[in-house]
């Protein structure tokens, strides 16, 4: 059986919603991320990202890490892409060129989207978005933005979805990192496809519980 480490207040997010999409069974370790605690090292603090035990199954002390038996990987978007390959099924790559594909736009969104999406986001979350100061990043990173959500839009136009012309892993892993970007008000409203693709994305059942269990955490 698969075992997660993490929080859904993290980027195991995207692997829960698509354990959810696939309804696998796996067992879930919560791992809150150090930063989030006043003392991480503290008798009483609970399993962080800088606890030992956790440090000695992921080194760079970060969740999501997914370990399947002696298997061991990290990173979120690689940990979906494991996960879905070894379901099969319509969400996992249907062959080869799939598979590159499926690779292609989860670096793509990861290197192009991801960092821009959140600088936006904690602008907003930490209360600078209405500063001049805040204002004025996030106007840098819509900018920063312009040219990949294009790109996004248009294939999407084009494909209706990520890869495949159906609904995979693809799409979650873009979606998630798209969803950061919805902090700022009107922004994915600019780009019509990829606003109608991630409504629909987010009407799943496996969003709407991966979602319901976020809200549930403390903040």
């Amino acid at each position: 059986m698969l075992t997660i480490y993490g929080v859904s207040r993290s980027r195991a997010s995207r692997n829960f919603w698509l354990l959810n999409e696939l309804d696998l069974e796996f067992e879930h370790v919560p791992v809150i991320q150090a930063y989030r605690l006043p003392d991480p090292a503290a008798e009483s603090a609970p399993f962080n990202t800088q606890s030992p035990g956790f440090l000695s199954i992921s080194p760079a002390g970060a969740v999501p890490v997914l370990r399947d038996g002696d298997f061991v990987l990290s990173e979120s978007l690689a940990m979906n892409l494991y996960i879905a390959g070894k379901a099969g099924g319509p969400l996992a790559p249907a062959n080869a060129r799939e598979t590159a594909l499926m690779e292609q736009w989860a670096l793509y969104g990861a290197t192009s989207i991801e960092a821009h999406a959140l600088a936006i986001l904690y602008a907003h979350s930490e209360g600078r978005a209405k500063s001049p100061e805040g204002e004025a990043e996030i106007a840098a990173e819509v900018a920063r933005l312009r040219r990949p959500l294009g790109v996004l839009n248009s294939h999407l136009r084009d494909h209706g979805h990520v890869v495949g012309g159906r609904f995979t892993v693809a799409d979650i892993n873009m979606a998630e990192i798209v969803r950061y970007a919805h902090a700022e008000p009107g922004l994915i409203a600019g780009y019509p496809a990829i606003a109608e693709w991630l409504a629909a994305c987010h009407a799943r059942p496996g969003f709407k519980a991966m979602w319901e269990k976020r809200l549930a955490e403390p903040a």
